[in-house]
């Protein structure tokens, strides 16, 4: 979404004019949820021209242990990466 906001302009205020806090409530909007162009940014963090704001939301799964978990249901040697073995080769490759 483009929004034009005046100058001295928040992460807060962008949210607020953007209609994100009323929509999604749930959401806490705090340091760690919210960010400039990938960065984390507090709320009352200042805006420059073109930023772009992202909300992250917490994650759902680890994503170590869904990988692990993926990579049980494969089994060690039967099947993925391990599957096609070359003879002679370190194990993995």
């Amino acid at each position: 979404m483009t929004l034009t906001l005046p100058a001295g302009s928040t992460v807060r205020d962008a949210l607020q004019a953007s209609g994100w806090i009323e929509q999604f409530a749930d959401l806490p909007v705090e340091p760690g949820s919210v960010g400039v162009w990938g960065r984390k940014a507090p709320p009352g963090q200042l805006l420059r021209d073109r930023d772009r704001v992202e909300i992250w939301r917490p994650l759902r799964v680890d994503p170590k242990l869904a990988r692990r978990e993926r990579f049980g249901q494969q089994g060690a040697r039967t099947a993925g990466l391990f599957a096609k073995r070359r003879p002679g080769a370190k194990p993995g490759y």
